[in-house]
C-alpha cells in the first residue's frame, strides 16, 4: 500500500484564491508564445465567475462546456468550480445523437460553448433545458464580455469540499456515458496521486496535450496547482509534433494514455530523440512490449499507474516497482481482485478490479439521475470497474485488460486486449482495434481494424502468416478492414462501439481476398 496523507478539506476554490497571493508571479501556464501566471488566470477566473452570478446562475446548476484546448478553457472550467456551479463536459467531436445525450440527460441550466461549434449545437434538440446560452468567438462574444466583466475579487459564494461540481463521462467507449457525480474532494485527490506517481517538484513543467473535457486532462492542471508546476498546453496532440513542443517547453514530465506510447513510438526515429529534458513519462495501459522500446529510445524513465472515471484519478501507482506493474493501491483505498463470484482470486490469476474507499468522501459518488446503472455498479460497498488484473506474490498489480472487451469466438473468450497488443507490433500497423462480427459458425468472428503506419502498405495475407507464431490459432483475426482514422475518445482511445460490425470491404482470410 502507498501512503497517503489525508485529503484537505481546503477546497479547489481556496486552494486557488491562497495560491494566487503566495504566488502570483509564478507561471502556471505556456500557450503557443504567452505565458500566464497564476495571478492573471486567477483574475481572469474571478472575473468570468462573478459574470455567471450576475447572469442569474447559482451554485449547484449545471453548465455545459464545449470549448476547444485553449487558455480559456481552463479559465471556464475553474470559475465554475470557484462558485460550486456543476461543470457538464462536452467531447468536441461530438454530434448528433452523442451530443444530444448529455443533454438529454443531464439537462445543463446554461451552455458555454466556441461559435466554431454552433451549427452541431443547433441540431441538437434536445438543448431544450437550457435558459441561456454563452457563445465564445463572434458577434457578440459573451465569453469575451464575461472575461472583462467589473468584478475581479473573490466570488461572494463558494462550495463545500463535498459539493458535487462536475458530472465527467463514463463509459464512453461502450455504451451511453454516464455522468459520474464528482465531488471537490474527489477532483483533488486524483491529482495528490498523479503527484505521488510523478515525483514533479517546483519548476516542473507538464505537457497537456489531453483535451480538458475530459477528466486526465483536468487533473493534469489541477495538479500544477497543488505542486507549483507549469502546464505548457498545446491545442491537440500530434504525434510528429510532440517531442519538439516537448523541447520548445522545456517539459518535464509527459501524460500517456490509450494508445499515445504506440504512436508516438511508429514516429521515423531522429537523431534528436533524446534531445529534451523529460525524465518520467507516466499514466496508464502501456503494453509490456512497449515499456522498454519507448524508455530506451527516448531515455525516458516509465511509471504506471490506475484509475477510473467512478473514483479518482489513480487508485493504484507504481513510482519504484516493477516493471509493467500498475502499482499498489494508495493507502486510501482498498483493491480486490475478484472472481465472478467476488471471491479474491489466487496470486498470479486475473481478476476483476474492485475498488473501495478507506476514508470519507472518495467513495464511488454515483452516476447522475442513474441508481439503476448506480446499483449495477457495485458489489456492496465495492465498485466493479470491468477491468482485469493479476497480483504478484509482493503484492504488485498487472492490467490484464477489459472484463467486457472480448469476442466469443467457437467457444473460447478471446480478449481483445491480448491480440491487439500483438498485433500492434507488426511494422506496417500504427493503430488497430479488434471487434467482432457475425459467424456462420455461431459466436463470432475476429475483425481487425487497422490504421496502417505512415508510408507503410499492410500485406494481409503476409500478416495473418506473421500472427500465426505469435499467438494462439483462434486469437488470428480472419478478417481485416483498413482505415484511415479511428474514431478517438478524448485520451486517444479508440471508441469500439462506433466501428461498424460488418465485414463488407473487408480482407477475409479464407478467401485470401477482399469482400
Amino acid at each position: 500500500m502507498i501512503d497517503m496523507p489525508p485529503v484537505p478539506d481546503e477546497t479547489l476554490r481556496q486552494l486557488m484564491d491562497r495560491r494566487a497571493q503566495e504566488d502570483p508571479h509564478h507561471v502556471l501556464l505556456k500557450f503557443e508564445d504567452r505565458d500566464y501566471t497564476l495571478a492573471a488566470i486567477d483574475e481572469a477566473v474571478n472575473r468570468f465567475a462573478n459574470a455567471l452570478l450576475a447572469r442569474g446562475l447559482r451554485k449547484g446548476d449545471r453548465v455545459a462546456l464545449m470549448l476547444p484546448s485553449h487558455p480559456d478553457h481552463l479559465i471556464a472550467i475553474l470559475a465554475l468550480a470557484k462558485v460550486g456551479l456543476v461543470r457538464v463536459p462536452l467531447n468536441t467531436a461530438f454530434k448528433g445523437a452523442s451530443l444530444a445525450q448529455p443533454f438529454q440527460s443531464f439537462t445543463p441550466r446554461a451552455l458555454i460553448a466556441d461559435r466554431a461549434y454552433a451549427e452541431v449545437l443547433s441540431q441538437c434538440a434536445e438543448a431544450g433545458s437550457v435558459e441561456m446560452t454563452f457563445w465564445r468567438g463572434g458577434a457578440p462574444d459573451a465569453f469575451a464580455a464575461m472575461l472583462s466583466h467589473g468584478d475581479a475579487s473573490p466570488p461572494p459564494v463558494q462550495p463545500g469540499a463535498d459539493d458535487i461540481i462536475a458530472l465527467t463521462p463514463s463509459s464512453g467507449t461502450t455504451g451511453a456515458p454516464k455522468g459520474v457525480n464528482k465531488s471537490d474532494r474527489t477532483l483533488r485527490a486524483g491529482p495528490m496521486g498523479t503527484l505521488k506517481l510523478t515525483g514533479a517538484q517546483e519548476g516542473d513543467v507538464f505537457l497537456l496535450w489531453e483535451s480538458l473535457h475530459h477528466g486526465a486532462g483536468v487533473a493534469v492542471c489541477i495538479a500544477a496547482i497543488l505542486q507549483k508546476l507549469t502546464l505548457a498546453m498545446v491545442d491537440k496532440f500530434s504525434a510528429s509534433r510532440f517531442w519538439d513542443e516537448c523541447r520548445r517547453y522545456g517539459v518535464t514530465h509527459i501524460h500517456y494514455l490509450g494508445g499515445v506510447l504506440p504512436m508516438l513510438l511508429k514516429q521515423p526515429p531522429r537523431p534528436d530523440d533524446r534531445d529534451h529534458r523529460v525524465r518520467i513519462a507516466w499514466g496508464g495501459g502501456c503494453p509490456p512490449e512497449v515499456w522498454d522500446a519507448f524508455a530506451s529510445r527516448f531515455g525516458v524513465e516509465m511509471r504506471e499507474g490506475y484509475g477510473l472515471s467512478e473514483m479518482i484519478t489513480f487508485v493504484t501507482v507504481n513510482p519504484e516497482g516493477p516493471k509493467f506493474s500498475i502499482g499498489k493501491p494508495l493507502s486510501w483505498f482498498e483493491v480486490l481482485l475478484a472472481d465472478d463470484e467476488g471471491r479474491e482470486v489466487p496470486v498470479g490469476q486475473p481478476g476483476e478490479i474492485c475498488v473501495k474507499s478507506r476514508v470519507p468522501g472518495l467513495h464511488f459518488l454515483g452516476y447522475f439521475r442513474n441508481e439503476d446503472a448506480t446499483h449495477g455498479a457495485k458489489r456492496g460497498d465495492w465498485f466493479t470497474s470491468g477491468d482485469l488484473a493479476y497480483r504478484d506474490a509482493e503484492g504488485f498489480m498487472y492490467f490484464a485488460g477489459r472484463k467486457k472487451d472480448s469476442v466469443r469466438r467457437r467457444g473460447i473468450n478471446i480478449s481483445a486486449w491480448e491480440v491487439e497488443r500483438v498485433a500492434g507490433e507488426h511494422p506496417a500497423i500504427a493503430e488497430c482495434a479488434i471487434v467482432g462480427v457475425p459467424s456462420e459458425l455461431g459466436d463470432e468472428e475476429l475483425l481487425l481494424y487497422v490504421r496502417q503506419a505512415d508510408g507503410a502498405s499492410l500485406d494481409c495475407a503476409e500478416f495473418v502468416a506473421w500472427c500465426a507464431p505469435r499467438m494462439p490459432a483462434f486469437q488470428v483475426p480472419r478478417f481485416i478492414a483498413l482505415v484511415d482514422e479511428f474514431p478517438k475518445t478524448p485520451t486517444q482511445r479508440i471508441r469500439k462501439k462506433d466501428l461498424p460490425r460488418t465485414t463488407a470491404g473487408a480482407w477475409d482470410a479464407e478467401t485470401r481476398s477482399f469482400k
